[in-house]
Order: C-alpha cells, then structure tokens, then sequence
C-alpha cells in the first residue's frame, strides 16, 4: 500500500493521511487504499508465463512509486513514478494537510465524476474518451504510469521467467 502520514490515534486506531485502507489496524486485510492513491498493480502468471504490471494514477497521487523485477528474462525492466505530482496539483485536485500542504492528488474523475474524465457512459470508448488537461498533468510527472483509463499504449509491462518484484517508493524529484 502507498500510505502515508499514518498514527494511532487515542483510542489506539491505526490510520493514514493518505491512502488509508480503512481497517483501523496497520494489516490491511485485503481491503484497498482509499483514493487519491498511487498504485502498483499485478496480474502474476503461472510458472513460465508472463506476469503484466504497471503503475497507475487513475485513482489519483499520494507519492511515488516503482517496480523493479528482479531476476527474469532481459526484457523485464523498472518502471518508475518518481515525478511528484502533488507539487503541480491543479488547486481543484488538491488533498491539503492540516498544516496545508497538498498531500494528495485527485484524479479529475475522483474530482468532478463526469464521464468525460471516467470514461463512462457515452465516452467508455477510447476514441471517446481521450486525454484531458488533467491526465496529461499526471503523465508528464509519471510518464510510464496510467493516468487515464485508456493510457494502456505506455504504461502496461510485462516480465516473464517468474521474476520477483521489488517495490521502493521512487525518490521524489522536485
């Protein structure tokens, strides 16, 4: 999980500032981040097979990623989120601290939930739905992440030969 500015709070709950899973403990049990989250993704094959991965800002931006397999054949490579796109978040996409510091990015679909910027309804297609002044935002910081729906073409990877994945949080440039 991509959390961030986690505590436990007075009565003992575990919680985080960003990306929190709602569990109110520091295990996760299965349940997801709530966004605006960065997130690595997996579809790992069977032995042999080819495992698919990628990093994605569909859900938004908390802080930097990558994936760097380890082992594999030679075409396995890192993909790296290291851009920070809370640095240039657009003032109507901005999570804010309590100190005021923008700790998080929306997606504009998070944001405004339009199908415009979710690819729903009359734009569930990808000629209908192509990239807004938002994703763009978020593919310029993070250039091999999703930041839209349809952003398959750059930001899908694959590794095959069973190789192990090693998932730091990317530096954060300015």
């Amino acid at each position: 999980k991509s959390r961030t500015l986690c505590s436990i709070d007075a009565s003992g709950k575990f919680n985080c500032g960003t990306a929190d899973c709602g569990s109110g403990q520091v295990a996760c049990n299965g349940a997801g981040a709530i966004p605006p989250a960065s997130l690595v993704e997996f579809t790992i094959a069977p032995t042999g097979g080819v495992d698919y991965f990628d990093i994605s800002l569909v859900d938004g931006f908390n802080l930097p990623v990558s994936v760097t397999p380890m082992g594999g054949t030679s075409e396995c490579q890192a993909v790296v989120c290291a851009g920070n796109v809370n640095a240039i978040c657009a003032p109507e996409l901005a999570i804010r601290g309590q100190d005021g510091a923008v700790i998080a990015c929306k997606s504009a679909c998070m944001a405004f939930n339009q199908p415009e910027f979710c690819c729903s309804g009359d734009h569930n297609q990808p000629q209908a739905c192509p990239p807004t002044d938002y994703s763009k935002m978020f593919k310029d910081q993070c250039p091999q992440a999703y930041s839209y729906a349809y952003d398959a073409q750059t930001s899908i990877f694959t590794c095959k030969a069973g190789a192990n994945h090693q998932i730091p949080h990317a530096p954060v440039s300015s």
